[in-house]
């Protein structure tokens, strides 16, 4: 019900850019880029992750990752290489936890965590929170290739913790799908940019809908400009997962 009434509340805003949007718009406007990511359950994902950095061999990762919506609970395995399989992520009570299973302990991690020593960062595979986290001022619209965007700036919230203080989104204004983003220090630096140039969708039964993913992130450290990680998500399962999946046990005994 939420979703349909956000959907209807941007039928104008996300029609060909002609006006600036007003702040209403702007806020609906990210809670629909939100909304229709979310499972409102739990959602598993096959992933492809290469990894470029200067002067080093490329890096190629398989993992799968889970989502549960309740609890805002998030976890990563890795399974491929041999060297990495086994290793993993565990987001609980807003604390990010690293097992290592080589030497069979926990660290716990920031949000600027480079998952698997790559570009990414967790909340690009979690759940979009970006209204829960951020506040939203529209910019301009523009064209971001052969599609008319709007393009949005995000400040985070007092007291939430995130990887990037400040984000510029790039949303497609008839599709309502990210294009593009680009990551902040507080300062304002660029530090990195990441286009979406795929998305698919899947039904989900405990939405009652369908569920939105990106297929396809490409990611760009503009700081250490040589270095780019691509991220293919292969296959998604929407079924509801173990009870107990979310817990240290759990990962822990993937690798034994």
């Amino acid at each position: 019900m939420i979703f349909r009434f956000l959907a209807m509340a941007l039928a104008i805003a996300l029609a060909v850019p002609v006006a600036a949007l007003s702040q209403k718009e702007t806020d609906d406007l990210v809670r629909f880029v939100d909304e229709r990511q979310r499972n409102r359950g739990d959602f598993a994902g096959l992933c492809y992750m290469e990894s470029r950095e200067k002067d080093k061999t490329d890096v190629v990762n398989e993992l799968v990752y889970y989502r549960r919506s309740e609890g805002q609970r998030f976890l990563i395995l890795f399974t491929k290489p041999k060297s990495e399989a086994g290793k993993g992520y565990l987001r609980v009570e807003k604390n990010l936890w690293y097992y290592d299973p080589g030497t069979g302990k926990w660290e716990r991690r920031t949000e600027r965590e480079r998952i698997g020593g790559t570009d990414t960062r967790r909340e690009d595979l979690d759940e979009s929170r970006l209204a829960q986290e951020y506040t939203a001022k529209w910019e301009c619209d523009e064209k971001l290739g052969a599609h008319d965007a709007h393009r949005i700036l995000l400040e985070v919230k007092p007291d939430v913790d995130v990887a990037y203080p400040r984000v510029r989104l790039w949303v497609d204004a008839s599709s309502g799908n990210l294009l593009k983003r680009q990551d902040m220090a507080l300062s304002g630096r660029l530090m990195r940019t990441m286009y979406l140039p795929r998305w698919k969708k899947v039904y989900s039964e405990s939405k009652g809908m369908d569920v939105w993913y990106a297929q396809e992130l490409r990611l760009y450290d503009e700081v250490e400009k040589a270095n780019s990680t691509l991220i293919l998500v292969k296959q998604v399962d929407l079924h509801p997962l173990d009870a107990n999946m979310f817990t240290k046990a759990w990962l822990e005994s993937k690798s034994r």
